[in-house]
């Protein structure tokens, strides 16, 4: 497929909204659209494309809600949701970065409406870590509340919920069990309005998730499945390690140690001086590089959820994200994807495939199938079909 944008992340994110249109989130002619009227690399241009589409869906939804028409304003709900979260997607390259935070709760105001436009089947949840409070959302095929298998989701970096439609809820509603999924720390809203950073301990999270999920009478106990996607590959194999409740899951892909994303972004001697901790001066010979504002708000919008003062900090706090001494403790049978072309984690998939001890399976997603790049972003029917058929496969009879 030829590229849509000569620029790689445009690209790769265009890919991603096509991809799940195909699975109901919004549709491919205003993905289309949204496309055609976005200047190659131009981050403002990218905005406007999308923030102005993503307003026009919620009046309509608006409208059709009031009228009592709850399918079509829930499709629009999700669509606008799904367009505002692309319309920031690049917000670190813009000057004016203060539209961040109006598109996340134009975002998360659309996902909320969705969620009630569901006629009881899907719920807001209450979940908590540490004393801090997650937002969750559970995800039901109807209302009865019958006991039901449950697929949690944990999700990556900086992905929204609504994209989580098209990659794990919708797939566990088709096999006729629940979701949930939820802001961790350092992710979407405990991020944007609340800066709580990234933590690199996961089972601090999920083991509370879980602790409140086989609680609830619509959630059967005994068959508790997981998914982690993107940098999610890293915090749920770390959280498996520690917790042992899940009869399997999936991670997509595989991340062993995320730092080494970050680590090939510096020279040589910048590795050298973060590895000895030479924190002042490692900051001065980050300070004396040449001045480039897009580069500088780009490297603020991604360190943002690590925490940390200086590039120093960020770097450091990036060394502890590593499955180092603990794959050898993940007993859950695992299900690995591998796609050619990976962005992010290249060869990791392997890696982590081949340090676990207990049941697995590593399934490599092609070009040829449309499958490849970071999270299969074109692929995802196929993604969601194989990965439900591993967890079924693995669930109490």
């Amino acid at each position: 497929m030829k590229p849509l944008f000569t620029d790689h992340a445009f690209d790769f994110s265009a890919r991603t909204a096509l991809g799940h249109a195909g699975m109901g989130v919004g549709d491919v002619g205003m993905v289309l659209e949204a496309i055609a009227d976005t200047t190659d690399g131009d981050a403002t241009s990218w905005y406007d494309a999308w923030h102005g589409r993503a307003d026009e869906l919620s009046r309509a939804a608006d409208a059709a809600r009031a009228a009592g028409r709850l399918g079509t304003a829930a499709h629009l709900y999700l669509a606008s949701s799904a367009f505002h979260d692309e319309s920031f997607a690049f917000v670190d390259g813009m000057e004016d970065t203060s539209l961040l935070l109006p598109a996340f709760r134009a975002h998360r105001a659309a996902w909320d409406a969705f969620v009630a436009c569901s006629d009881g089947r899907h719920l807001p949840i209450d979940l908590a870590s540490e004393g801090v409070a997650m937002p969750g959302y559970l995800f039901r095929p109807d209302a009865s509340g019958a006991a039901r298998a449950t697929l949690v989701v944990t999700n990556g970096s900086d992905g929204a919920l609504s994209g989580l439609w098209a990659t794990a809820i919708r797939p566990a509603l088709d096999r006729g069990w629940n979701a949930v999924v939820f802001d961790g720390p350092g992710q979407q809203s405990l991020l944007f309005e609340r800066d709580i950073p990234f933590r690199h301990d996961w089972e601090a999270v999920l083991t509370p998730v879980v602790d409140t999920l086989v609680a609830r009478p619509d959630v059967d106990a005994r068959a508790l499945v997981g998914y982690g996607i993107s940098q999610g590959g890293y915090w749920l194999p770390r959280a498996l390690a520690f917790e042992h409740r899940f009869a399997a899951a999936v991670v997509d892909g595989g991340v062993v140690d995320v730092a080494r994303s970050w680590n090939r972004t510096i020279p040589a001697q910048l590795l050298d001086l973060l590895r000895a901790g030479d924190r002042d001066g490692f900051n001065t010979a980050i300070a004396s590089g040449p001045a480039d504002p897009v580069r500088a708000r780009t490297f603020a919008f991604r360190a943002k959820p690590y925490g940390g003062d200086t590039p120093y900090d960020v770097f450091a706090a990036a060394q502890r994200f590593t499955l180092e001494g603990l794959t050898d403790r993940i007993t859950t049978p695992l299900l690995i994807t591998d796609p050619d072309d990976e962005d992010f984690f290249g060869g990791q998939s392997r890696e982590l495939h081949d340090a676990l001890p207990g049941t697995k399976e590593i399934v490599r997603f092609t070009a040829e199938q449309g499958a490849n790049r970071h999270c299969e972003p074109m692929a995802r029917g196929l993604v969601g079909a194989v990965m439900t058929d591993f967890l079924a496969a693995h669930l109490p009879a």
